[in-house]
């Protein structure tokens, strides 16, 4: 299924992903730091979302509580979490 998170706190505006089970592929960000996160989205491919929140959740950018890395974290546990529910809101 794919899957469009919105972030907060960061540049970055958009998060896109596929998530087939708990394996998350083609991620993109809109916004943000353009090399990096275009190398998150190349190391996080065909991960899991358990490994992505134990390398990625809780990193921080600056100041902020949160970082891109982290809002990608967050936003696979969200979809994972809405497609074992079965797609409700």
């Amino acid at each position: 299924m794919k899957y469009e998170y919105t972030t907060e706190m960061v540049c970055s505006k958009k998060i896109n992903f596929d998530i087939d089970g708990n394996v998350i592929t083609n991620v993109s960000f809109t916004g943000g730091c353009n090399g990096n996160l275009k190398a998150i989205s190349k190391l996080v491919d065909g991960m899991t979302v358990e490994k992505i929140e134990e390398i990625l959740r809780g990193n921080t950018c600056g100041p902020r509580p949160t970082s891109c890395a982290d809002q990608l974290a967050r936003a696979v546990r969200m979809a994972y979490e809405k497609e074992k529910a079965g797609g409700k809101d």
